[in-house]
């Protein structure tokens, strides 16, 4: 089946490099993060994705999860909608393992009026300490569909403006229908 453009396949994924993710957060793996396997279980990278997400929507999109959302004038909104997960992937090309430090890159593969995809490359740093440079290549790459939905009746509402301007800076494609 040929490739959708909108959709990369795995070897597409498999190539990107850090210059690809605007967007970086660093992550130390723990002991509790293996498996019996002595690598990072699946169930993590998960958390990992969860974590950069909404780290920035946090720090760059007004998210406020204790409470209503922030805007840049100070004010706050009603809070009036929420990003519930549709869809998750994560494709895996090289096992991460206690005490590596990561490298998660974040960007917006797909921009819509009410949805948007989001891929987390999750790189290794090299010497351990998160300082000393990291691999190009990704161990893995994931990530997750938000759509946004009014909080009471769960209808998809177009994401507020903030959120949206926030996530633009981070889109490599803005054509989705949602």
């Amino acid at each position: 089946m040929p490739s959708n453009s909108s959709s990369p396949n795995a070897n597409d994924k498999k190539r990107r490099r850090r210059s690809d993710y605007p967007f970086f957060l660093s992550y130390r793996t723990r002991w509790s993060d293996n498996d019996q396997y002595a690598h990072v279980n699946n169930a993590v990278y998960y958390h990992l994705f969860d974590a950069i997400v909404n780290t920035y929507l946090i720090q760059h999109c007004g998210l406020s999860p204790a409470g209503p959302t922030r805007t840049e004038s100070g004010t706050d909104s009603d809070g009036d909608q929420i990003g519930l997960v549709v869809s998750s992937f994560c494709e895996f090309f090289s096992p991460l393992s206690f005490p590596d430090v990561l490298d998660l890159g974040l960007r917006v593969a797909r921009l819509g009026k009410s949805s948007v995809t989001y891929e987390v490359g999750v790189f290794t740093s090299l010497g351990g300490d998160g300082t000393s440079g990291s691999e190009d290549a990704p161990a893995a790459v994931g990530g997750y569909t938000h759509v946004f939905v009014d909080k009471h009746s769960r209808t998809s509402v177009a994401m507020h403006a903030q959120t949206r301007a926030g996530l633009e800076k981070l889109a490599t494609v803005t054509h989705a229908k949602l």
